[in-house]
């Protein structure tokens, strides 16, 4: 028996949509874990916190060693660094200019969305 509870418990089975918080990640090459395979991941804005020891500049410029202490702790699914290690490099460029997208201010933002 259908009932009006089931539309809203498909929507929320989705994954996360994109916007201003969170980006969703569509990988080339899906990263393999145990018998499965990761074919996208979101990444969310990261707190400060979340950037302890790493350098704002050098995850401005994408800098790989920099990405690989972020993405494990603003990626879900979670990666590890082993895993960011092997990733395919169109997709950590991804996740390299969504990471340095979130380091601008919502007016940087938008401006560059406009050009």
């Amino acid at each position: 028996m259908d009932t009006p509870e089931q539309p809203k418990a498909e929507a929320q089975a989705q994954p996360a949509a994109a916007d201003d918080n969170n980006q969703v990640i569509e990988l080339d090459e899906p990263i393999k874990r145990g018998n499965s395979d990761i074919t996208s991941i979101t990444l969310r804005k990261p707190v400060s916190g979340e950037l302890r020891g790493v350098s704002l500049m050098e995850l401005a410029q994408m800098d790989v060693q920099a990405l690989r202490k972020v993405l494990p702790r603003i990626s879900t699914p979670s990666l590890t660094d082993v895993e960011v290690g092997r990733m395919d490099p169109a997709d950590l460029m991804q996740c390299g200019v969504a990471v340095a997208s979130f380091l601008l201010t919502k007016k940087a933002r938008q401006a560059s969305l406009e050009a």
